[in-house]
């Protein structure tokens, strides 16, 4: 019934703002014009004084600041704010309503408990998140031994000592770096394996399906927790369980301060990677189609597709059971395209089951968040069903954005149907 009554709010409330927006921009002739003027000239300004350095960067930033001083000039000017922010907040609402909508929760099957299971536990993760919920403490209180990793510690050498001792099932309490450490040794050992989300922004704990919020609940899952199997990929031989980032943002978690300034690290980097002469075109790797190219702004493979520039479920992965990398490129990238032409598209995604980056120099990586720099080439595959993975039953068991439909005429047919209580069929069953 919940689902039900979201579903309807944002079809009515969906349907309500757009008619509002329209009538706004009507009543607002021709200044609508100048306020959109406005908001292109500094999108363009912004761009180009991020691109650059000294003079053109502040000219470049300070155009943009004038434009949107312009904008607000426009907006208080045609009296309409007041129309405006309930616009706005008809649009946050119906995103708020869409999420609520597609939510789920997914019914996994049932797995026997280890009967020695083990919990690795970095305290200085996420905050001190291990030692603020006293993991350690609920974790023996459910038959499972804690394991501190303590500073100068190599949690692979401590992980396999306690296989080597009969561990028979192996739960992680830190960032993703870790879990991946954890996950790719269970997956070696065919154990099973559970996620405490106890890092900073726990995007595997997301995907899989586990309540970052319920810290202490993902133990239960080796207590009476269901059980799937997902993917785990690798570069150079190396685990990862969310993406490997090369780039902008490689580059950037390379330098010194990333950790205490990250966006304004992140924007001084720009110059140097897009900008006249920066680093761009230092990567080959070919294209679905077979075809060379290089350069690129910035390359993402990840451990399955991530859900990209979608109002629900963005940054995402629908599934993680997939079988097959997601390859993002992002900027414009130089080499054969079809006739001969050059790749223009400054967007472009698409899935395999390998994927090569080559390189006349090592090339900077975040590998799940951790700054690393790797030899080329960079080999990467994806590894199917390898991972035995152990979820509480009271967590989700899937993605945010599992169910919810690609493409905006998809999505309102299955609002209509949620609305209505008539589910498609494809829809995964949820525990009542």
């Amino acid at each position: 019934m919940r689902r039900r009554l979201a579903a309807a709010v944002a079809l009515l409330v969906g349907l309500a703002t757009i008619v509002l927006g329209v009538v706004v921009a009507v009543n607002q002739f021709p200044r609508g014009l100048g306020l959109l003027a406005c908001v292109v000239i500094a999108a363009v300004a912004a761009w180009y004084g991020v691109l650059r350095r000294g003079t053109a960067h502040v000219v470049g930033l300070t155009v943009a600041g004038l434009a949107l001083a312009g904008a607000l000039a426009f907006l208080i000017a045609g009296g309409g704010i007041l129309a405006i922010l309930v616009v706005a907040a008809g649009l946050l609402a119906t995103l708020a309503a869409l999420r609520a909508s597609f939510a789920s929760h997914v019914d996994l099957p049932s797995a026997p408990a280890p009967q020695r299971a083990v919990l690795f536990y970095n305290p200085r993760s996420g905050g001190g998140k291990a030692e603020r919920f006293a993991v350690a403490e609920q974790a023996r209180s459910r038959g499972i031994e804690p394991i501190e990793l303590k500073g100068g510690e190599d949690l692979e050498v401590l992980v396999r000592r306690a296989v080597e001792s009969g561990a028979d099932g192996l739960a992680m309490a830190g960032g993703d770096g870790s879990q991946a450490i954890v996950a790719a040794i269970a997956a070696e050992f065919s154990l099973p394996y559970a996620c405490v989300p106890a890092g900073t922004r726990n995007h595997f704990a997301l995907d899989l399906g586990v309540d970052r919020d319920d810290v202490v609940g993902a133990l239960d899952a080796f207590v009476d927790g269901g059980e799937r199997l997902v993917d785990l990929a690798e570069v150079n031989g190396r685990v990862f369980v969310n993406n490997v980032s090369l780039g902008l943002y490689a580059e950037a978690v390379q330098r010194t301060g990333y950790r205490a300034a990250k966006i304004r690290t992140i924007l001084d980097t720009v110059p140097d990677v897009l900008g006249t002469g920066g680093s761009e075109f230092d990567m080959r790797w070919a294209g679905p189609g077979g075809d060379e190219h290089s350069g690129g702004a910035a390359v993402l493979v990840s451990n399955n597709k991530y859900r990209l520039g979608r109002a629900v479920g963005s940054g995402t992965r629908p599934r993680i059971d997939d079988g097959l990398l997601g390859i993002t490129v992002m900027g414009a990238p130089s080499g054969g395209g079809e006739g001969g032409r050059s790749l223009q598209r400054p967007w472009r995604e698409w899935s395999a089951t390998s994927f090569e980056v080559d390189s006349d120099r090592p090339l900077p990586a975040g590998v799940d968040g951790e700054a690393l720099v790797l030899d080329a080439p960079l080999r990467f595959r994806i590894r199917p069903g390898v991972l035995r993975v152990r979820i509480a039953h009271q967590h989700p068991g899937s993605s945010p954005s599992a169910r919810a439909p690609e493409g905006l005429r998809a999505g309102l047919v299955e609002l209509v149907r949620i609305a209505l209580g008539r589910e498609s069929a494809s829809s995964p069953r949820r525990k009542p």
